[in-house]
């Protein structure tokens, strides 16, 4: 045999098969949820997975306002921010944050879960949080999946 019966395929942006899932984030916890989140981002749940390409699911994660820390994080952890004028540093526990910017939780979670590069911003932008149960996305058809079966 002269040739090998397989091939190596690796997926590039004509080749990808991009769908449109929604994730429940009601009584999940943060770390967890957005772990998951970021897999399915980043396509490693798929057999076509490819490192440098974008080949992952669009994600709209919906109730992040109704997810849970454990432990003492709901107080004790702390998100930073600055202004950008001196002295303009601000802290803001995670309680504050979860009752002002429901979406900012999730969304900062899952963003230092994705690569610090181009890909990774460009990652991010298929991902779609909402607060309540209502999203816009209703003609893109999406998937409810359950993402603890997903490793």
């Amino acid at each position: 045999m002269d040739t090998l019966s397989y091939k190596t395929v690796s997926a590039n942006k004509a080749t990808v098969n991009k769908e449109w899932v929604i994730v429940d984030a009601q009584n999940e916890i943060v770390g967890r949820l957005c772990a998951r989140i970021a897999l399915v981002l980043r396509g490693k749940h798929k057999p076509s997975y490819t490192p440098h390409a974008d080949c992952g699911d669009y994600v709209i994660v919906i109730n992040a306002d109704k997810v849970r820390f454990t432990g003492k994080k709901s107080s004790e952890k702390e998100y930073v921010r600055h202004t950008g004028y001196p002295g303009g540093q601000r802290v803001t526990t995670a309680a504050v944050l979860l009752q002002n910017k429901p979406v900012a939780i999730v969304e900062k979670a899952v963003k230092g879960m994705l690569p610090k590069n181009r890909l990774g911003a460009e990652l991010f932008r298929n991902l779609h949080v909402y607060a309540g149960s209502e999203h816009p996305h209703a003609s893109q058809q999406p998937q409810t999946i359950n993402l603890n079966i997903i490793r």
